[in-house]
């Protein structure tokens, strides 16, 4: 069983989330921690006692160094190891629960070229005492997985980066089985999906995801 979500790097508003949890099947929101590396809109901050009052999963994003596009294009182990003291510091202001998972977001695919980066941070938000998880393309996700056994992985495989309408409600809730690597735990497999707000005259762009929990942040996952 799969349960259904999303994610927007911009907050939606509370009136469009309100209308989200009750009139959908999406479960659960992803939540950018910020000020990141590679992103500055802080809008998703101070929300989390919003959303979880609304009933929603969250997962927290850290959006870290990349190796090309945009963003910041610096990453090495030592910054790994920064980045990933940030995340938890970012974590605790925002009230997460101690053993929380807290997703690195790769936006780059193969090869995996900041290895050192990945391990460092993993390390770090460990020792700080969250649980590290990584965004990225299912085709890195074996590596990372042999890298850091016990992260979460949230693989993300899409047919298409171009804007274009999903229908729904209910919105899909593919296995994250389904996504090219067989241990995701969360799986996006939709970007820039176009979804209908009841009530909104412009339709909300977002990311679709799936997950094997309503909250996949939760240390202990709960279905």
């Amino acid at each position: 069983m799969a349960f259904a979500g999303f994610d927007t790097s911009g907050f939606p508003g509370e009136a469009i989330m309100r209308k989200l949890r009750s009139t959908t099947n999406l479960k659960f929101c992803g939540y950018y921690l910020a000020p990141a590396p590679s992103h500055s809109d802080t809008s998703w901050m101070g929300k989390r006692s919003f959303l979880h009052n609304l009933g929603f999963g969250i997962v927290p994003i850290y959006i870290g160094e990349q190796v090309e596009g945009s963003g910041s294009l610096h990453p090495s182990l030592d910054k790994g190891t920064t980045d990933g003291n940030d995340a938890v510091q970012l974590m605790i202001n925002e009230d997460f629960a101690q053993g929380s998972c807290v997703f690195l977001d790769l936006e780059n695919g193969p090869p995996l070229r900041l290895g050192e980066y990945v391990n460092s941070w993993c390390y770090a938000v460990s020792n700080g005492g969250f649980l590290p998880g990584v965004y990225c393309s299912h085709l890195l996700a074996d590596e990372i997985q042999e890298l850091q056994p016990t992260a979460r992985i949230f693989a993300f495989k899409v047919t298409t980066t171009a804007p274009h309408p999903v229908p729904g409600p209910p919105y899909p809730e593919p296995d994250p089985r389904g996504s090219g690597f067989a241990k995701a735990f969360v799986y996006q497999h939709q970007q820039n999906a176009l979804i209908f707000v009841p009530g909104e005259a412009k339709q909300l762009k977002v990311d679709l995801d799936s997950a094997l929990t309503e909250d996949p942040s939760a240390r202990t996952p709960v279905a």
